[in-house]
């Protein structure tokens, strides 16, 4: 082989190499972008939460497949209307009792999530499967759930307990498909 062919060759394997190196880090860059946008704020706490980006990158790519497998249905309307009307008993119920009606918003968020088709017997599951069409609220319901938490020990302010109340009302609203937010203000304990 002549010294012009083995340089020939090397360039062409250089070249190839480069070609290569372009086209996996675009997908790279491009399954990045599509986790970012599909998972919003949820991307940035799994990668903060990971060893690493391809690592949050996995888990995220695994949620997705487990939510691919999920049957999920939309409620029909005389559903929605009935958790509707569910919720603003509860709600009304806050004045009164405001650590009740915080563990029946719970309760509540939780139902819709089943009737819906989410798997609903473990918290860190719940989120794992709501993040990947719930990204945008999911934030809240952590929220909701750390300060009904706190509820559960007694220790929660009333105000605690209100603020949860709008958290949870956010994904509850989403989940019934109401994209306005859902429901009048959340009344003071007065």
């Amino acid at each position: 082989m002549s010294s012009t062919t083995a340089l020939t060759i090397a360039v062409v394997v250089i070249v190839v190499l480069i070609v290569a190196l372009i086209v996996v880090s675009y997908g790279r860059h491009r399954r990045t972008s599509e986790l970012k946008r599909q998972f919003g704020p949820e991307y940035d706490r799994a990668v903060g939460e990971q060893p690493s980006r391809r690592a949050a990158e996995r888990d995220l790519e695994q949620r997705q497949r487990r939510h691919d497998e999920l049957e999920l249905k939309e409620l029909d309307p005389r559903q929605r209307q009935r958790y509707a009307e569910q919720w603003e008993r509860m709600q009304a119920h806050f004045v009164e009792e405001p650590e009740a009606a915080t563990r029946e918003a719970d309760e509540l968020v939780t139902m819709v999530m089943h009737e819906r088709g989410y798997p609903t017997e473990d918290f860190d599951a719940r989120v794992q499967n709501l993040s990947v069409d719930h990204a945008e609220t999911l934030g809240h319901y952590r929220e909701a759930h750390e300060i009904n938490q706190v509820n559960e020990r007694g220790q929660a302010s009333t105000e605690q307990l209100r603020q949860a109340l709008m958290h949870y009302r956010l994904l509850f609203a989403e989940l019934l498909g109401d994209t306005s937010g859902g429901g009048r203000p959340i009344p003071r304990h007065g």
